[in-house]
């Protein structure tokens, strides 16, 4: 299969064959991408949700990056600067929709749980011949089960790349570089020529957390496609710097409802 080009920032009032319309408001775009396919930043004036029926992907925006294995989708608001990156084989099912069809309070980006019935109407509605009643019933059903949706911060928080603090995106690089090395802030603090209160304080400002609890969100983010891939549970953790599987395993469980060995056979 050839590898799709990349694309440019598109105005947002682009044409696209995918485009959705109040008339036909939610559309299903299939992709099957190998690894490595990457769509560089733009933007459509209709809301999206990115998720994978397999592989993984990272789709990142102006101030956050995500990882979308099968069980999770993002959601990304009308007209935000988004790219996306294969990370595994994916077969990748888009939902392009209309701007008046927005679930309330949803400007931003974020991941939702994609449940076993969100998961069949959206694959029956790929199906659905165009413009058909079967087609309109499908569309009420995801828009409504989308709004019931969990939602779950796996999004890991960037400074911003223009007004940002230079030193913090130093850390924040050097982590998700190497997620698994334990180095305390301390040593970032060093490395950065900042002082660990100072970093301390630029966490809490600029990205609404703490430095282990962003540390904690990178190393989901690195966790993830390994388990998506199969890989053993005790090898996530070593590759994660866990002294014990145990250890991971209870993280684990705390931010993502469940163990990663059930996540890993999902």
């Amino acid at each position: 299969m050839r590898r799709p080009a990349p694309l440019k920032p598109l105005p947002l009032g682009d044409v696209d064959p995918y485009r959705p319309d109040t008339a036909r408001p939610v559309r299903v775009r299939s992709r099957a991408m190998p690894a490595d396919t990457h769509f560089e930043p733009h933007q459509h004036a209709w809301a999206q949700l990115a998720y994978c029926a397999s592989g993984v992907v990272q789709v990142s925006d102006e101030r956050s990056t995500y990882i979308v294995p099968p069980s999770r989708a993002v959601w990304i608001a009308p007209g935000a600067l988004h790219s996306v990156h294969v990370l595994e084989d994916a077969e990748f099912r888009t939902l392009y929709m209309d701007a008046s069809v927005t679930p309330e309070g949803w400007a931003s980006a974020r991941v939702i749980r994609v449940s076993p019935l969100l998961r069949e109407l959206v694959h029956s509605l790929d199906d659905a011949m165009p413009g058909s009643p079967r087609e309109a019933m499908l569309t009420a059903l995801v828009l409504d089960e989308l709004k019931a949706a969990s939602t779950q911060a796996l999004g890991v928080p960037l400074p911003d790349a223009q007004g940002g603090d230079k030193r913090l995106r130093t850390v924040c690089e050097g982590v998700l570089r190497s997620p698994g090395e334990r180095a305390t802030l301390a040593e970032w603090a060093s490395h950065a020529g900042a002082s660990e209160r100072t970093l301390a304080r630029l966490f809490r400002d600029e990205l609404g957390m703490t430095y282990p609890q962003w540390r904690q969100q990178a190393v989901l983010a690195h966790a993830l496609p390994l388990l998506a891939r199969g890989m053993p549970v005790s090898q996530v953790a070593a590759a994660c710097a866990y002294s014990s599987d145990s250890a991971f395993t209870a993280m684990f469980k705390s931010a993502m409802g469940q163990p990663p060995s059930e996540f890993r056979t999902r």
